[in-house]
């Protein structure tokens, strides 16, 4: 597994340094993004070009768009078409696209003269362009629109879920969210409904995205939790609810946070002012206007003495005290720290490419 690197600032430039503190990429790019699947984004010459994590820029070809690399490939734009380059950025399937989506089991979407198909990671075209909108390929079946309506593909183009739905989503496992006046529900890989569209779709929100087997439901305004057979786990009774991560769900009652186990006992009551996910067996939690760690039995590991803390990822988690953002190991052990000098007066982690 490739070593985990994280973005830092110097002098108003950004580079990487690993799980040690250690720099790995020297500081020298005014825009920079996290690593994802091996590669960053940075900003070169106003364009946005992959980063390998050996520091290596990805320049053979300069595009007005570069995505993320999936399955090896990254979709790209030049002036209003669209092709593919491999992680050595190389045009790997030809600019021709009026767009094109990931790829994902093997196939992307793309389209051509207003109509969506399927091609191969060669570029061949195994699912002809002649469809309203197409998504990506998961559990073998893609969403898939034809007259105004949604349903599922399996990779022979055939229809295995008649389209019957305002929109669906990709399967998770052998579910997959779809939509009804703007409600949602549940159905198998067979089309069988599990659960009729219902829950309130919610801007921002996951909407019947599942987590370690739950995902949140919104019914009136209250939040609760379902499993993937369709049956409530948690009431609807919070005034909210986030994902599942460590077996912990983050739950706010009466302006107040705390914490789900995934059979909804409050393994952690509403106390703190704010609060974060669980990662690493930690989750960073507001007491007054500071910041710590806490466990999975709600005790201190990290005391409060943060202005500003973010979950930890893959091993540090990145903190602001006294103005100046750091990175801390579980132990509360800072790896890294912004310099005096460097004159940043955000977290990196906002710092983000539009």
């Amino acid at each position: 597994m490739p070593t985990a690197l994280y973005k830092i600032i110097e002098n108003g430039k950004y580079g990487f340094i690993d799980q040690t503190g250690a720099i790995v990429i020297e500081p020298q790019y005014l825009e920079a993004e996290d690593f994802y699947h091996g590669f960053s984004r940075i900003r070169f010459n106003d364009k946005l070009v992959p980063l390998d994590a050996q520091g290596r820029l990805l320049l053979k070809h300069l595009f007005n768009y570069v995505g993320y690399f999936e399955e090896g490939l990254a979709r790209v734009q030049l002036v209003s078409r669209w092709g593919y380059i491999d992680q050595r950025g190389s045009l790997a399937i030809e600019v021709q696209y009026e767009e094109a989506g990931d790829f994902s089991e093997g196939l992307a979407a793309v389209c051509l003269g207003g109509r969506w198909g399927y091609i191969d990671a060669q570029g061949e075209l195994l699912i002809p362009c002649t469809l309203e909108r197409a998504g990506s390929f998961s559990q073998g079946l893609a969403p898939a629109a034809r007259d105004g309506r949604y349903g599922y593909l399996d990779r022979e183009g055939q229809w295995v879920i008649e389209p019957a739905y305002d929109l669906v989503h990709p399967f998770q496992d052998r579910v997959a969210v779809v939509l009804s006046k703007d409600k949602w529900g549940l159905i198998d890989q067979r089309g069988k409904i599990l659960l009729l569209p219902q829950f309130s779709v919610i801007e921002g929100q996951g909407n019947g995205e599942f987590y370690e087997g739950l995902a949140v439901v919104v019914h009136e305004e209250r939040y609760g939790f379902i499993n993937q057979e369709g049956d409530i786990v948690v009431p609807p009774k919070y005034d909210f609810a986030g994902d599942f991560a460590s077996g912990m769900a983050l739950v706010e009652l009466d302006s107040r946070f705390g914490y789900l186990n995934q059979v909804g006992a409050l393994v952690i009551a509403p106390q703190y002012e704010d609060a974060g996910v669980f990662a690493a067996g930690l989750a960073p939690v507001k007491t007054g206007t500071q910041w710590g760690f806490v466990d999975a039995t709600g005790e201190w590991r990290i005391a409060p003495q943060y202005d500003v803390a973010f979950p930890f990822r893959e091993g540090l988690a990145q903190v602001v005290r006294e103005g100046r953002w750091q990175y801390i190991n579980p132990a509360g052990e800072t790896i890294w720290s912004e310099p005096l000098e460097s004159g940043n007066d955000r977290p990196v982690a906002f710092d983000l490419l539009a």
